[in-house]
């Protein structure tokens, strides 16, 4: 499989190393410093695109993969408010893009782990729920989109929590989200549920970038010949 990677920075060397592991080719890198490069006959010759960028960034890069044929993995977060847009130039290209807050397979294994526990945990009225989540400090959103994926899994699980707020929360129907950035962490994400009596806590921590980069080339791998909109939980669940 031939593989573009959009934005060829720490993470893009990553997927590349990985790619080449897994018997695929890297025919086209772009990085700031060869946007010209980015051009409809240079996809010509892709399978598959991988999108690691700024979120200012992702929607035309998202744009440009699907008006050329190319299927599309997009790894970047902050950009979901423009969500609508982009389904619809899936829909008009007949395109393919699979999207995630998070490639990493663990992450995603434990983005199930949150819901279940979410799910048991709704009864339990004396536990208090929230969440921390720790991020290299090149990292632009806040809380992160791992984050907000694992808050969006408890407050739909736990009735007496209707929104999620970056911050410690003010009212029992919030759930808490504080973030921190810190140098050279890949990321790490901590619930907790707490009462007077003990706390029951769940933990996901990145050791480094390859566990992203692995899941975003498995990713590639799946939409390479299908049509639609995907995430990782088509990836590994269905």
């Amino acid at each position: 499989m031939k593989i573009a990677i959009i934005g060829y920075g720490k993470m893009g060397k990553e997927i590349e190393q990985i790619a080449i592991e897994r018997g695929h080719k890297v025919t086209l890198k772009i990085n700031s410093q060869n946007v010209s490069d980015f051009t409809f006959d240079n996809l010509k010759n892709v399978d598959v695109a991988i999108e690691f960028t700024t979120p200012e960034l992702a929607v035309n890069n998202i744009n440009v993969c699907l008006t050329s044929n190319t299927p599309i993995v997009v790894g970047t977060t902050g950009w979901y408010d423009r969500f609508d847009e982009v389904r619809e130039i899936v829909a008009e290209n007949d395109g393919s893009m699979l999207y995630a807050t998070n490639c990493s397979i663990g992450v995603n294994l434990f983005f199930k782990l949150n819901k279940y526990l979410a799910k048991i945990m709704d009864k339990h009225n004396e536990y208090n729920v929230s969440m921390n989540e720790i991020h290299h400090t090149q990292k632009l959103d806040a809380p992160s989109g791992t984050a907000i994926t694992l808050g969006e899994g408890i407050v739909e699980n736990i009735l007496a929590k209707d929104t999620w707020v970056k911050g410690e929360a003010k009212v029992k129907n919030q759930l808490g989200i504080t973030s921190e950035r810190i140098d050279d962490v890949p990321g790490t994400h901590e619930i907790r549920y707490s009462s007077k009596i003990d706390d029951i806590e769940i933990k996901h921590t990145a050791h480094n970038r390859k566990g992203f980069a692995l899941g975003a080339v498995v990713a590639a791998e799946y939409i390479a010949n299908k049509k639609g909109i995907f995430t990782m939980e088509d990836v590994l669940f269905n």
